[in-house]
């Protein structure tokens, strides 16, 4: 069974010195259990209503964010600063086949 997670937080740059870098959104930390815990994983789900899939990662000095790639953010109509809302869960793994 899979746990979705909803939240609206600001978009921001993964390091603010390069301006045309990672795109990010933090996890708020009451979410970070039900992803699967602090753990670099894929998450489908959507960006201000925009189908969305992306990868969590960890942040230094205890953080948790998902990034956001360029065209999410055209595909939500959104951009770096901006408030998102996003709701994920955690891509389940396919079975196996024989």
């Amino acid at each position: 069974m899979s746990t979705t997670v909803e939240f609206t937080a600001a978009v921001r740059r993964w390091d603010p010195a390069k301006p045309g870098g990672l795109a990010v959104v933090d996890v708020p930390a009451d979410c970070v259990e039900q992803l699967g815990g602090r753990k670099q994983r894929r998450v489908l789900g959507t960006l201000n209503g925009a189908d969305f899939a992306g990868s969590t990662m960890l942040v230094a000095g205890g953080g948790f964010c998902v990034g956001v790639s360029k065209a999410a953010l055209k595909a939500a109509g959104a951009a770096v600063g901006d408030e998102v809302r996003l709701i994920l869960e955690r891509e389940q793994a396919s079975p196996a086949t024989s």
